[in-house]
């Protein structure tokens, strides 16, 4: 019997959202990481100059992106070793997708995690375990997702549980997925990437990696998996037979955005700013703000339920994430995105602060 999928998470949160949206200067959304910073002029002129597409692109990506996402795995990546890439038309289609396109039959994840990472295991039919960070106390599988840094939490693996993971994958022989999306948006601690930690022996391991907040291209959907090339053979096969190919002046879009660090390096400066904004005006309100070592998002608590910060917020006008979206170990957490103007960041410190400690 097909398993059943979950309700959506975000439709639990409309409720707050219409108490929000009474506070008399109007609500202020952070709970969905969306982007809001414009695409960067050259990538939008990419897209546009490349708009006359009548045929099919390659599910595989251009000979042009293909060498593009190798050249940048070499060298953000430090990958070594043999890799195989391939465009996707967005991560979390990937994700959802993923144990499906590998015939998978037990899928671990993080137990605070991302939604999708159970929903794709549901999808393929597949046992699922939530598991926590030390990769030497999972169960056998033959699939396990590593998120770093984490959404919802922000927390980055060490160097030491990278490999454990690795190790572990070595050991039942089975894949091991690491997803980086937020890769790029260190702040107090510098992430690492799995394939840095390979020794350049890549089998059963892949990368997921993300322009929607890279570049703020989540509208294009554009994204991509580097790794064991036979493990990209195979997803390659299905998703040519299931027509999964990502646009192709999408994919002259990738091609600039990976050509380019100085965006990447404004918009990482630009989160973290609006992140030093919000957190002291977390803890003066009471909370404490835990992990956020990098990424696009804080993750705090006051020690209460989560749906009780929740409300708080919401009676001040803004609209957060309760941290059960994510598993019962966040359930008196909040996820607060980053993903606003810097004008509405500040307004939303401002509320905060302004109704002080309980």
């Amino acid at each position: 019997m097909r398993q059943k999928l979950p309700d959506f998470p975000w439709d639990a949160l409309a409720p707050y959202g219409a108490i929000a949206r009474l506070h008399p200067d109007g609500a202020i959304d952070l709970s969905v990481g969306t982007p809001v910073d414009a695409t960067p002029e050259f990538i939008q002129s990419a897209l546009s100059q490349n708009s006359n597409s009548p045929g099919y692109p390659l599910t595989a990506g251009t000979p042009e992106l293909r060498a593009a996402l190798e050249r940048w795995a070499r060298t953000r990546l430090h990958a070594t070793g043999e890799i195989g890439v391939l465009p996707v038309i967005g991560s979390k289609e990937l994700v959802a997708w993923l144990p499906t396109l590998l015939e998978s039959t037990h899928v671990l994840y993080p137990e605070i995690a991302y939604p999708t990472y159970l929903v794709g295991a549901l999808l393929a039919q597949a046992e699922h375990s939530a598991v926590g960070i030390a990769a030497e106390e999972w169960p056998a599988a033959d699939l396990a997702w590593v998120n770093s840094p984490s959404n919802p939490t922000g927390r980055v693996h060490s160097a030491a549980e990278l490999q454990a993971a690795i190790t572990w994958s070595r050991r039942h022989n089975a894949v091991l997925i690491s997803d980086e999306c937020y890769l790029e948006f260190a702040d107090t601690k510098e992430p690492t990437s799995i394939l840095q930690h390979t020794g350049g022996e890549n089998r059963n391991i892949l990368a997921v990696h993300s322009l929607s907040k890279r570049s703020s291209l989540a509208g294009y959907r554009a994204a991509f998996v580097v790794g064991d090339p036979a493990l990209i053979a195979r997803m390659l096969e299905v998703r040519k037979h299931a027509g999964m190919m990502v646009p192709l002046p999408v994919q002259h879009a990738m091609v600039a955005a990976l050509s380019d660090d100085a965006h990447v390096a404004t918009q990482r400066a630009r989160y973290n700013a609006r992140r030093a904004i919000m957190r002291p005006a977390l803890i003066a309100a009471g909370f404490t703000n835990e992990e956020s070592e990098a990424g696009l998002y804080l993750w705090a608590t006051r020690g209460e339920d989560a749906w009780d910060s929740i409300q708080w917020l919401a009676e001040r006008g803004i609209v957060a994430t309760p941290g059960i979206f994510y598993g019962s170990a966040g359930a008196s957490h909040i996820r607060i995105a980053m993903t606003a103007s810097d004008a509405d960041i500040a307004q939303a410190a401002a509320r905060i602060t302004g109704a002080g400690s309980r």
